[in-house]
């Protein structure tokens, strides 16, 4: 397979948007309600277990001091909450809906080419590995379909660190140097080339870093965690590895204006997508292995 270079720790996958299309940690689950009624048994058939420490997850999987329990449902929700309203206040601030086509910078020179050139080859990875996602986001028009693109390779590349042909070489620290390097990506300050498109992306569109991180803690899950003891954990996974890509993805795709949908509702229904395709995945894979 043919593969980009993810700084000097591994080389890059596929992550299809709206699921962990390789499978990575993959999961069975049997005896649901739907099948002898009785309680979910989870088990990771891929998952990696290699006892390295590993770096304090996102607030999505942390409880504050004193807080009562919340379930993992009740926590990406407050997750999805803070993501729509963040979308509101940025289109109140504007007055622009969230529909509007967002036109490039005017930077002159060899800058603004390479930019270019970054996005092209976004473009030609998801044409290449996601060959019905890319027609679909041929339908957009063009700065959203190059915004999706570089949310699509930054997701790939971050599936592929422990689900790829350099996985038995990932630690939670080269997890950790990765999280580092999106935080720069956030801050302007790309590593390489398709880091600078995802980079340019955030800076025309209120994407929010929060469901990066997490997708990053999805990985941490598949480097550690080798069964899943009830569905409450393996929703958690779900958001990790899927959901949040909902979430990324509806701020590049924007909310018709004529819709009466609250924007809170629209990401629920991103979130829940994200999770459905991340079960059938699953689901899947129990014929596979």
């Amino acid at each position: 397979m043919q593969s980009l270079r993810v700084g000097a720790w591994a080389d890059t996958g596929v992550l299809g948007v709206g699921g962990d299309g390789n499978g990575s940690g993959s999961v069975v689950v049997c005896g649901g309600r739907g099948r002898r009624g009785g309680g979910v048994i989870v088990s990771v058939v891929r998952g990696r277990e290699r006892g390295h420490g590993v770096r304090a997850q996102s607030s999505v999987t942390t409880e504050a001091a004193g807080r009562s329990y919340l379930s993992a449902e009740q926590k990406v929700l407050e997750v999805v909450a803070k993501q729509a309203a963040m979308v509101d206040e940025q289109q109140r601030r504007s007055g622009i809906s969230t529909l509007q086509d967002v036109r490039p910078d005017l930077t002159a020179g060899s800058a603004a080419e390479l930019l270019d050139e970054a996005y092209v080859r976004c473009g030609e990875v998801c044409a290449e590995y996601a060959k019905t996602f890319y027609l679909g986001t041929k339908l957009m028009t063009p700065e959203r379909q190059r915004a999706i693109w570089a949310i699509y390779v930054w997701c790939r590349r971050t599936d592929e660190l422990v689900d790829g042909p350099n996985a038995s070489r990932i630690t939670p620290t080269a997890l950790d140097r990765w999280e580092d390097r999106l935080e720069d990506l956030f801050r302007g300050q790309p590593y390489d080339m398709l880091d600078a498109a995802l980079a340019d992306t955030v800076t025309k569109f209120p994407v929010d870093i929060q469901p990066f991180r997490d997708m990053v803690d999805g990985m941490r899950m598949d480097l550690v965690k080798s069964r899943y003891a009830n569905f409450d954990e393996l929703y958690l996974y779900c958001y990790n590895v899927a959901g949040t890509v909902g979430l990324m993805s509806v701020p590049v795709m924007g909310i018709a204006p004529e819709s009466k949908a609250t924007t809170q509702s629209i990401y629920n229904e991103a979130l829940a997508l994200g999770i459905a395709n991340q079960l059938t995945n699953i689901l899947r894979d129990v014929g596979e292995e």
